[in-house]
């Protein structure tokens, strides 16, 4: 068995990120950012406005000085004069301030009669107004590849004139349900069957990974059927199998794929749940088998399908992120294998959140972990802690699942 860190280094070795596509603004969101957005304008173009008022030259805004009222440049429609001595233009929120004039007079510290206007307040030069290119200017690196896009980076782009971006397409991700003894919600359950759960959570985490799940029809138990996979999963980016990676003669993913190109990187990992786990190539395909306990899958799916999809969607960073708690109850020493504890997490205002491990940890029971919102994590032979002490944990609500 080798470590959790080594299996997830030599994962995300073997990837690289999908092609890149072209799509329109509306679409970017979320996306990984594939070629760097600079500036195709300057933003404001021109001096403009922060405020309702006048523009004026400051020399002549003084208070108790009377200006006279040459026109008006609301948004949109600038006035194209000069602002000169002793005159003012009417001006609004985001109107391009007029040539000659370098101050605001706010409508407030003004009293308008007729086409004169009288200045209650003295102007200061430069005051409420944006300077061109306050944001930012033409040609300036606004966002760079990598970047998984917010909806402010979107508008960001938007701003500065880009109505298409260069994003990295999302990874295809095939999902196998291996097994004679897995049949799908809905349909009859004869003797001896169980439901299938695994696709659908996979399909929902890739999903939330970014990725685009096909889900596959279920393999039965023999090398034929498992055969019969090859052609589809090569058009996908990865594939994913769930069951047959124990040992047993129904086991079956890695012999009955072996005469198709499969060949294995490594096999079984020092963790808990999930030790049966295989990552190789399935010819130019990358593999990743799950078990097919469905904690363990989804578990496996956490720790290695979010990283390797964030991968090929091109993130400049793909770790899982953690984050310290501290144990509402004692935990006992652990063996050799890394334990992922589902828990749940309460918050405590001022202190550390308080993370309480379920006392049950079979990898068959879905219901705990659907009610879990953290995986504590238990190291290779840690010793036994007293309640209070500090954990490191993955916190499932931030991964958006």
């Amino acid at each position: 068995m080798i470590p959790v860190e080594e299996a997830l280094m030599r994962v995300l070795g073997a990837l690289s990120p999908v092609s890149a596509e072209t799509v329109a603004l509306p679409e970017a969101w979320g996306r990984v950012l594939a070629r760097p957005v600079a500036a195709r304008l300057s933003q404001p173009p021109a001096d403009v406005s922060a405020m309702d008022g006048y523009a004026v030259r400051a020399a002549d805004a003084t208070e108790g000085a009377r200006l006279a009222l040459i026109g008006a440049a609301p948004a949109g429609h600038p006035f194209e004069g000069e602002v000169g001595f002793g005159q003012a233009v009417r001006i609004f929120t985001g109107g391009f301030v007029p040539r000659g004039a370098d101050g605001i007079l706010l409508q407030e510290d003004a009293e308008r009669s007729g086409d004169s206007v009288l200045v209650r307040e003295t102007v200061r030069a430069g005051r409420w107004i944006r300077a061109a290119g306050l944001d930012f200017r033409e040609g300036e690196s606004l966002l760079q590849p990598g970047r998984a896009l917010s909806a402010r980076d979107v508008g960001l782009a938007a701003a500065a004139n880009h109505p298409w971006l260069t994003v990295h397409r999302r990874p295809t991700v095939g999902i196998l349900a291996t097994g004679d003894e897995i049949v799908l919600p809905g349909e009859p359950l004869p003797r001896g069957s169980i439901v299938s759960s695994n696709a659908h959570a996979l399909a929902a985490l890739v999903r939330a990974g970014g990725g685009q799940p096909v889900v596959l029809p279920v393999a039965r138990d023999s090398a034929e059927a498992l055969a019969d996979t090859v052609g589809a999963a090569a058009r996908c980016d990865i594939l994913v199998t769930s069951g047959g990676a124990s040992v047993g003669e129904h086991d079956l993913v890695r012999s009955a794929l072996a005469p198709h190109g499969f060949a294995q990187d490594f096999w079984r990992i020092a963790m808990r749940p999930g030790k049966p786990l295989i990552w190789g190539r399935l010819g130019e395909v990358p593999l990743l088998g799950l078990p097919g306990n469905p904690v363990s899958a989804l578990v496996c799916g956490i720790l290695f399908l979010l990283p390797a999809l964030r991968r090929l969607s091109g993130l400049e960073r793909c770790e899982t992120p953690l984050t310290r708690a501290a144990t509402a109850t004692a935990l006992p020493a652990n063996d050799g294998r890394q334990d992922y504890l589902r828990a749940r997490v309460e918050q405590v205002e001022g202190e550390l959140p308080r993370v309480e491990v379920f006392a049950r940890q079979d990898s068959s029971m879905l219901q705990l972990l659907a009610a879990a919102s953290a995986l504590v994590i238990r190291a290779p032979h840690a010793e036994a802690l007293p309640a209070g002490a500090e954990v490191r944990m993955i916190e499932l609500g931030n991964l958006g699942i």
